[in-house]
């Protein structure tokens, strides 16, 4: 699905050298527009964003966005923020209860400040299905409601989502809100594909699985989100604008597991531990409800599977990301 109707602006895309964010700039500079892009490289690669780095509409700060004076300078003409930039390792956030709290939801303050300093209306905001908790509405609904919250990462989104509304309430701003499934494709740096790909290539014939392997999970090919990203700014045009993305259905993770194994040719013995939830903060059951998204046109062209079969690939061709993380 190609989107082509998206107006030629100045973009500032926070977490641009990240898995999403590299693709983005990557997206908007195909279309002709102008892109300042801010990353902090605590997670964000420069190979990703090595073709954007060598073209004139593309400007790089090196910044944190915690850093308010920084952040007000760099967003200097912007005339739309589409805002990525995020700590979204759920399963560190009860080892380091204050970095979701400091890079999700205190960056997202700061990014609104500047937006207001620098006189930006329009924002884009990476959320996540995460923040409907252990939700008894299946598929879930964007009107579904929250349950206790169970990730200090969900919850740090939920608070950076309840900003961004205030401000557009407050100030005027126009914001499009995307609650994404975990995301899949070229440039994957993070996830259980990653950690199963490291583990199997130190020891194919072993494999530790955090959880049962029931858990039912749902997943999103990186193109078919930033198309859908690109399409509800042209066409949702409402004060608040938020979508649900992924696709119809979900997987297990014994699925994902078989559909990495065969990709890889090995047949280790699982080893499952943690129980039905496997970390504190796991979901065991996400699947959205993307009606909304799909009335104005949009459908993902990859399934779960292909999507996985893409990301293992990836890895297998990019194998020097297993070094560039700890």
């Amino acid at each position: 699905m190609a989107v082509l109707d998206i107006p030629v602006r100045h973009y500032i895309v926070t977490g641009c050298a990240g898995f999403i964010g590299s693709h983005v700039v990557d997206r908007l500079l195909a279309l002709g527009c102008r892109v300042t892009g801010i990353d902090n490289f605590s997670t964000g690669q420069r190979r990703f964003i090595e073709q954007a780095l060598a073209k004139p509409n593309f400007v790089l700060y090196e910044l944190d966005l915690l850093n308010q004076g920084a952040t007000i300078q760099a967003f200097a003409g912007g005339d739309c923020v589409i805002h990525l930039a995020a700590h979204a390792d759920v399963r560190s956030g009860v080892d380091h209860p204050q970095r979701d709290l400091q890079q999700n939801t205190l960056v997202t303050l700061n990014v609104l400040e500047a937006m207001r300093a620098q006189g930006i209306s329009q924002i884009a905001f990476s959320s996540t299905g995460s923040i409907y908790g252990d939700t008894a509405v299946i598929p879930t609904p964007e009107d579904a409601p929250f349950p206790v919250q169970t990730s200090l990462y969900g919850a740090s989104k939920l608070a950076a989502e309840g900003l961004i509304t205030a401000y557009c309430e407050a100030f005027g701003f126009k914001a499009w809100i995307l609650r994404f499934v975990s995301i899949l494709g070229e440039r994957y740096t993070h996830g259980h594909i990653f950690d199963f790909y490291r583990q199997l290539k130190a020891n194919p014939q072993a494999l530790y699985v955090l959880g049962d392997g029931q858990q039912r999970k749902s997943y999103l090919y990186v193109h078919d989100c930033i198309d859908a990203l690109l399409l509800v700014m042209t066409q949702a045009q409402d004060k608040v604008n938020i979508f649900n993305l992924g696709v119809d259905g979900y997987c297990k993770v014994n699925d994902s597991i078989q559909w990495i194994c065969e990709s890889l040719d090995v047949s280790p013995t699982l080893t499952y531990a943690g129980g039905a939830r496997g970390w504190v903060g796991d979901n065991p059951f996400i699947f959205l409800d993307t009606r909304r998204i799909r009335a104005l046109g949009w459908k993902p062209s990859l399934e779960i599977a292909d999507g996985v079969k893409k990301t293992v690939e990836f890895l297998r061709q990019n194998e020097w990301l297993l070094k560039a993380r700890p």
